[in-house]
């Protein structure tokens, strides 16, 4: 599913969080990584943008490949690049051209970065690419703990928020192939659904809600949230992963983030919209609200 990783670089070190998981993942999935600096039309620190992507390139090939060559045998069937790029322009502008052009499966980046070679303001840089972006995007917090970084996992532990629409589940797929990076044995999932108040539902959304049931009743489309989340788990058991299921009631955002909050994940996977189904969360505004709440890598995907 993923064989090109770009890794937008700002020449922060708040922006270098994502080092640890560019190697894991390109060690691990046998990807070829791109390292992007953008540069403004009047900088004049062209030389000085080259150097250092080049050797933050060579540094992620080299233990990319280490990772690769001792992950087990279950990778390493090609030997994995990772390539420097330069760009003059807008940093969220050039990052997705590049994407758009040159077939990235995977955009990994920083949320947040200060200072360095240029100066991004990569808050506002992240949540643009966010927003255009075809190719899942994985966004690493600065504040991340170092208990659930990347090459610190012992298990990996996944949480999946669903809104019972379509568009919300078109995330698992990517859950099954990030399952690979550690073997499916060592990977549990927790499937999320949030249950909003009734009193906080319109009468729009209930018509709509009732219209998803009535357009999908060929399909059997499950009516409590429970069983919604028994026939998502059964998907993912399928394949041999270990699945469990939680259900809350209140705010999406503000139980999204609670509940990740209260307990150890080492990340969070979500589309980044959603339209109907049992709950019709506006999906772009609770991702944009999980992300400045939890400290959690959130794997964010948006459904073509």
């Amino acid at each position: 599913m993923y064989r090109r990783m770009l890794v937008p670089l700002d020449g922060s070190k708040l922006a270098e969080v994502v080092f640890v998981y560019a190697k894991e993942l390109a060690g691990r999935l046998d990807l070829d990584v791109i390292l992007l600096s953008v540069y403004s039309p009047n900088e004049k620190g062209s030389t000085m943008h080259r150097a250092y992507i080049d050797l933050a390139a060579e540094t992620i090939q080299r233990e990319a490949i280490n990772i690769q060559e001792n992950s087990g045998g279950r990778h390493g069937s090609r030997t994995l690049t990772a390539t420097g790029e330069l760009a003059e322009g807008y940093p969220a502008e050039e990052i997705l051209r590049y994407a758009d052009e040159n077939d990235i499966d995977l955009i990994l980046m920083a949320s947040h970065g200060h200072s360095g070679i240029r100066r991004w303001a990569m808050g506002s840089v992240a949540e643009k690419v966010l927003q255009s972006s075809k190719a899942p995007v994985l966004l690493i917090r600065s504040c991340v703990p170092e208990d659930i970084v990347y090459d610190r996992w012992s298990r990996t532990t996944l949480l999946v928020p669903l809104d019972g629409s379509h568009m919300s589940e078109s995330v698992l797929p990517h859950i099954e192939a990030l399952a690979k990076q550690h073997g499916r044995q060592q990977v549990d999932i927790t499937l999320l659904h949030v249950a909003e108040d009734p009193s906080m539902v319109s009468q729009l959304d209930r018509f709509l809600i009732h219209k998803d049931y009535t357009d999908n009743a060929d399909e059997h489309y499950p009516y409590t949230d429970e069983e919604y989340l028994a026939r998502v788990a059964r998907q993912l058991k399928d394949k041999q992963l270990s699945v469990s299921s939680v259900v809350l009631e209140g705010r999406p955002a503000d139980e999204i983030v609670d509940y990740a909050n209260q307990n150890h994940f080492n990340l969070i996977v979500m589309a980044t919209h959603g339209r109907s189904g049992l709950s019709r969360w506006a999906y772009g505004s609770v991702a944009n609200k999980v992300l400045l709440g939890v400290c959690t890598p959130l794997f964010l995907i948006r459904p073509q």
